[in-house]
């Protein structure tokens, strides 16, 4: 199948390269990011053996989209969109926490109240709460960004007194998650579906705060499908995601959380082609457009060109 596994790139004036998770990232003249969305794709903290055709393309179509839907609310990176799987931006100094919304007790914050927390990050939880139930309003739970190995809860009151965000900035990084957050709410209900929580990463660039990274994609955010939402909480019932749990689900069902001695169940070409559609899925829903699939060149050299044509273009 036509995917990016990984690139191997080398454009003109490139100072830096990294390989993450997900993503390959040019540095270009110490001033500029390509980002390719690779195809790869993790859980539970291990990248799988078998790229996901099209999932690249999806998360950066996806972040594109509500990039440029919150322009208004605050500046982000991208400078340009030159290829499907490709997003080029400014380089920034990116604050060193994750600003974590959430308006549904679900995922890490219900396992916590589940164990008998009623506080997440400094934020108090009400009592009698079920999972999935909406929180009285939303909350924010940084987390600080790990190089290595798991993000980690913070307060905001530790964030301050450790001095990893000033008082000045972290007021402003609320308001702009809180904004973002609302804005991504509105038009996820225009879509019949509940933004439950995402996250959202944060730089500077000139002195100014800008949104950076992805937002609003299923692997940094949750949905649920609106309808039925009520139902299925009044009857205690699991509700339909819309996130890339199903492949998790997957993993576990077949003895695999990434704990040591666990091995990788096989991905058969039918589990990479039902994932592939799934993610394609979860494109036209959160979007609201047809997927529009692309030329059946080879993806590598097409990316490779696209990039360079718009490096050109580009002011070092």
């Amino acid at each position: 199948m036509n995917a990016i596994k990984e690139t191997n790139f080398n454009f003109d004036n490139q100072t830096a390269f990294y390989r993450g998770k997900v993503r390959d990232v040019y540095t270009i003249a110490n001033t500029y990011l390509a980002m390719v969305a690779s195809d790869r794709i993790s859980a539970f903290d291990v990248v799988l053996p078998r790229p996901i055709p099209y999932k690249g393309q999806v998360l950066n179509q996806i972040a594109a989209k509500f990039l440029k839907a919150t322009a208004d609310i605050i500046p982000n990176w991208v400078v340009s969109v030159p290829d499907p799987s490709v997003t080029i931006g400014q380089m920034c100094e990116p604050f060193k926490v994750e600003m974590v919304i959430r308006g549904y007790l679900s995922g890490h914050a219900w396992r916590e109240y589940a164990a008998g927390k009623r506080e997440v990050c400094g934020e108090a939880l009400p009592e009698g709460l079920k999972e999935n139930d909406k929180l009285p309003e939303p909350i924010i739970t940084p987390t600080t960004k790990a190089a290595v190995g798991h993000d980690e809860d913070i307060s905001r009151a530790d964030i301050l007194k450790k001095g990893i965000v000033s008082e000045e900035d972290y007021v402003q990084l609320e308001q702009y998650t809180k904004a973002l957050f609302q804005r991504g709410t509105e038009i996820a209900a225009q879509r019949g579906l509940i933004l439950v929580d995402t996250k959202y990463e944060f730089g500077k660039k000139d002195g100014k705060i800008v949104l950076i990274d992805e937002i609003h994609t299923p692997d940094s955010s949750r949905y649920f499908y609106a309808e039925g939402y009520q139902e299925r909480q009044d009857k205690g019932e699991s509700q339909k995601q819309l996130s890339k749990e199903f492949v998790r689900k997957w993993l576990i069902e077949n003895g695999f959380q990434g704990k040591d001695g666990q091995v990788v169940p096989e991905m058969t070409d039918e589990i990479v082609a039902s994932i592939s559609e799934r993610y394609i899925e979860l494109y036209e829903h959160i979007v609201g457009e047809k997927f529009v699939y692309p030329d059946q060149e080879n993806v590598l050299e097409r990316v490779e060109r696209n990039v360079a044509n718009a490096l050109k273009t580009l002011n070092y």
